[in-house]
C-alpha cells in the first residue's frame, strides 16, 4: 500500500502530536513543524502530498503563507483553524486553500476531506468528460445531460459553466467568488445572489430532492461542492 505524504505546519505542540500518532497510525507519512519558514523549507526539498496548515502561526499569517505557496505549487492544502467566522474562510479559501476545518474536529472529518483531496490528486483538474450519479448524467463533450430514466433534461449555457467548473475537482469547496469570476467575470464576483438562484435551477433539474442535495452542496458562507459520490 503506497503511504500518502502530510505536511503538518502547526504551533500547537499537542494537537500537532496527535494529529501526527493519529494520521501515522492510518498509514500516512508525516513531517511537521512550528512556523511557516521551517514549513517552506519543507515543501520546498522534499514536497508532500497535502499541506494541513493552521493559520495563527508565530511567524507568519496562514493566509500569506497560502498566496506564497500558490505563486509556485498547487499542492493540495488543507486549513485546520479556530477562526470561525465566515469571513475567515472564504478568505482562506479564494487565497487558494483546498478546504477548510473548524477547530475543534473530529479525527474522522479530517480523514474525510484527507481522502477527497487524495483522490483528487490522482486525476487532472481539467473539466470532466463526463460524470454519472444514480439520478443523472452529463457528457461536457456532446452537451447532454439526461436523468436516470434516460431522458434529456435542458441547461443554460450559465448552468453548463457552473456544472463544468465544479465538475474540474469533484468533492472540492468553490467559494461563491470564484464560481462567479470563472463563470460571469471579474466585475460579478460579489453577485452571489445571482449564483443562488442557478443553483436552485439546477437542483430542480438534477437533484431527486431539490430541497435536500445530494449533488450540488452548499458550504454556508462559502460556496459549493459537486459531489458525486
Amino acid at each position: 500500500m503506497i503511504k500518502h505524504s502530510l505536511l503538518i505546519v502547526e504551533d500547537d505542540l499537542q494537537l500537532k502530536r496527535a494529529l501526527t500518532v493519529n494520521l501515522e497510525a492510518r498509514n500516512y507519512q508525516v513531517a511537521s513543524t512550528t512556523t511557516g519558514a521551517d514549513g517552506m523549507k519543507i515543501l520546498n526539498t522534499t514536497p508532500p502530498d497535502v499541506l494541513i496548515l493552521d493559520l495563527g502561526l508565530p511567524d507568519i499569517d496562514g493566509v500569506d503563507l497560502i498566496l506564497e505557496i500558490r505563486q509556485s505549487s498547487h499542492i493540495p492544502i488543507i486549513v485546520l483553524s479556530a477562526r470561525d467566522r465566515e469571513v475567515d474562510k472564504v478568505r482562506a479559501l479564494d487565497a487558494g486553500a483546498d478546504d477548510y476545518v473548524t477547530k475543534p474536529f473530529g479525527i474522522d472529518e479530517l480523514l474525510a476531506r484527507l481522502r477527497v483531496v487524495l483522490r483528487r490528486t490522482d486525476q487532472s483538474e481539467s473539466p470532466a468528460k463526463s460524470i454519472r450519479t444514480e439520478d443523472f448524467e452529463i457528457d461536457f463533450d456532446k452537451l447532454v445531460v439526461t436523468n436516470g430514466a434516460g431522458e434529456p433534461i435542458k441547461l443554460t449555457k450559465i448552468e453548463w459553466g457552473i456544472m463544468e467548473f465544479l465538475a474540474t475537482s469533484p468533492g472540492k469547496l468553490f467559494t461563491t467568488k470564484q464560481i462567479l469570476t470563472h463563470v460571469w467575470g471579474a466585475a460579478y464576483a460579489e453577485d452571489s445572489q445571482t449564483l443562488r438562484v442557478h443553483v436552485s435551477q439546477l437542483r430542480r433539474k438534477l437533484e431527486p430532492e431539490p430541497s435536500s442535495p445530494r449533488y450540488l452542496i452548499t458550504e454556508l458562507g462559502m460556496g459549493y461542492r459537486l459531489v458525486i459520490e
